[in-house]
């Protein structure tokens, strides 16, 4: 098994794949089919165009609030391409692509953002902050950083009863100052944990800048003094997340415990609808951006493989605007924000208990229910 001193380098460097002629290039290439390649160009085009899809909505007071991942795209595509889906995913709000690389259907996921009856958590999350059972995708959580933690539980219980699935958790720059952040990488370390644990850093932290947060050179150098294996990856280069979110997911299902990966990219929109950036820093700042955009990337390799076109990514566009105007209307016919139906209100009480302690039935009974 590899050991943290050995690739002790990684922490401080940049894996990356594409170079700047978008070719696949390195050790770390991992050589995959065109199909698979344009696979994630699909997931990634939809992750925007349903991102400003509902943002649109958004501002015209069909959803209540809302969060774009501009820029990092391949983050939730290529490190989800690259897992199983038994692997248990602990996503922050900026990861919904994970979804759509599970297969869910796109209407729920509105449902949810609407807050409409058929929305699966019954209006009891944000907007964004998806849960959803079926693809092991563990609720969102508002409070930041608690899913680091959790993710290593499950991890732990996972190796306990002798399966071979991952989970993995994603966090922001920001987060890596909590509390949760070291609990999480400490207890991964001494119970060699089959885990991945993700710091996104897309340089900002809703208005504070990752250099003002940070006092050390890199985040993944953080992971070393946890004696955790640590690799800070290009964000913004899908071949290279793939290869990495690989390499540690098959290294912890042969016990050889967690790893510890910086996610470098950048964040291209606001933080939310809450969120005014200009007030920060530049308007299209992330436009020279010098990892560049994670889809343009991607693209321009499918075509200098041959495998793509200017053309056929145009049609794949409309195909995919199309369909995610085709699921909003769908969405609506379960309710809207305005109007509803939503969900009833004697569901404020159920799903947390099996059998409701005396307090919550005195309560419901209070309210009528």
């Amino acid at each position: 098994m590899v050991e943290p001193s050995e690739i002790r380098d990684l922490a401080f460097s940049l894996v990356r794949v594409l170079d700047d002629k978008h070719e696949a290039v390195g050790p770390w290439d991992p050589k995959l089919d065109a199909s698979v390649l344009k696979e994630g160009l699909r997931h990634m085009c939809l992750l925007r165009i349903f991102d400003d899809r509902m943002l649109t909505m958004q501002r015209q007071g069909k959803l209540s609030f809302y969060m774009k991942s501009l820029g990092e795209e391949a983050v939730a595509i290529a490190q989800g391409m690259a897992l199983r889906p038994d692997d248990i995913l602990f996503p922050s709000y900026r990861q919904p692509g994970l979804q759509f690389v599970r297969g869910r259907d796109i209407v729920d996921m509105i449902c949810h953002c609407i807050t409409n009856v058929k929305d699966n958590v019954k209006g009891r999350q944000m907007p964004v902050h998806y849960s959803w059972k079926e693809g092991n995708f563990v609720s969102i959580s508002s409070p930041v950083g608690t899913q680091f933690p959790q993710a290593v539980g499950c991890a732990m219980a996972s190796a306990y009863k002798g399966e071979d699935n991952v989970s993995i958790s994603w966090v922001g720059d920001g987060t890596a100052a909590e509390g949760d952040f070291h609990y999480a990488l400490n207890f991964a370390s001494v119970y060699k944990a089959p885990v991945l644990l993700n710091v996104v850093n897309n340089q900002w932290a809703i208005s504070t800048h990752k250099n003002i947060s940070s006092g050390g050179a890199t985040f993944a150098a953080r992971g070393i003094a946890y004696d955790v294996p640590s690799i800070r990856v290009d964000g913004n280069d899908f071949l290279a997340l793939y290869s990495v979110t690989s390499w540690a997911a098959e290294r912890a299902r042969k016990g050889g415990g967690p790893t510890f990966i910086e996610v470098f990219t950048y964040r291209g929109e606001a933080h939310s609808t809450s969120d005014d950036p200009t007030r920060y820093r530049p308007k299209d700042e992330w436009k020279s951006w010098p990892l560049g955009d994670p889809i343009e990337r991607l693209k321009a390799h499918l075509i200098g493989l041959g495998a793509w076109s200017e053309k056929e990514q145009n049609k794949l566009e409309k195909e995919l605007d199309a369909l995610v105007i085709k699921s909003y209307k769908e969405a609506e016919k379960h309710g809207t924000l305005s109007e509803g139906p939503w969900a009833p209100e004697d569901t404020l009480f159920e799903d947390v208990y099996k059998k409701p302690p005396r307090h919550l039935r005195k309560q419901r009974q209070e309210f009528g229910f």
